[in-house]
């Protein structure tokens, strides 16, 4: 069962999505937060598997609180926007989201969204990765000590890294790479406990601040 704390300042949205969530028999709602103060105290408490985070709340946003809650837990964090160009979203993303979804999301849409998060993946639209390695770039020279990680990388986990730093899916790059996506799917894997990341959206933003992957290149 994977457990899902809601997090809304806004009781219709926040109450929607728990209605949704709790109908299925694989997910459960063990809390709800009207901000980002009070989701973290929520979250410490009850350790939820999923957050489902707005980011435009008072006190505390959403940004803040993902911050602590991915460094305080192990919950993999879903922002929440009315917008998908929304600037929050980018900052949220640095802070340890592992994707966003919009608040106009179809039922069948969350539902899956929540359960492949949990499994590991990533959910980004491309108008926000593109945002967001735009972001990257402009920050200039690579960080040397994240350079230097890159070392700890077999041949064909910084192959697979580039690739997945371009936005491929696993069986593309599985295709690129000739091999399987079982494979595939290892190499992510170890590359990510290597590199001490959290899931792929940590790793684009590492691929491009550590320069193994340099936009226009």
């Amino acid at each position: 069962m994977l457990r899902v704390l809601v997090v809304d300042d806004q009781d219709l949205f926040r109450g929607g999505f728990s209605m949704i969530l709790n109908a299925q028999p694989d997910l459960t709602v063990v809390g709800e937060a009207s901000d980002g103060a009070e989701a973290v105290r929520v979250a410490l408490e009850v350790r939820p598997d999923v957050v489902l985070m707005d980011v435009r709340m008072p006190n505390v946003d959403g940004v803040e609180a993902t911050a602590q809650i991915c460094r305080h837990t192990t919950a993999k964090v879903l922002v929440l926007t009315m917008f998908d160009l929304d600037e929050y979203v980018y900052d949220a993303l640095r802070a340890g989201a592992s994707g966003f979804l919009l608040k106009d999301i179809r039922r069948d849409e969350l539902v899956n969204a929540v359960r492949v998060v949990a499994a590991g993946e990533s959910l980004l639209a491309p108008t926000v990765t593109r945002r967001l390695i735009a972001d990257l770039v402009q920050r200039g020279q690579p960080v040397p000590r994240l350079t230097a990680k890159l070392a700890h990388l077999t041949d064909r986990e910084l192959a697979t890294l580039r690739l997945v730093a371009q936005g491929l899916s696993n069986a593309e790059i599985a295709t690129e790479l000739t091999v399987s996506e079982h494979t595939v799917k290892t190499h992510v894997s170890n590359l990510l406990t290597k590199l001490d990341l959290r899931d792929r959206v940590q790793a684009v933003v590492f691929a491009y601040e550590s320069g193994l992957v340099i936009a226009g290149a």
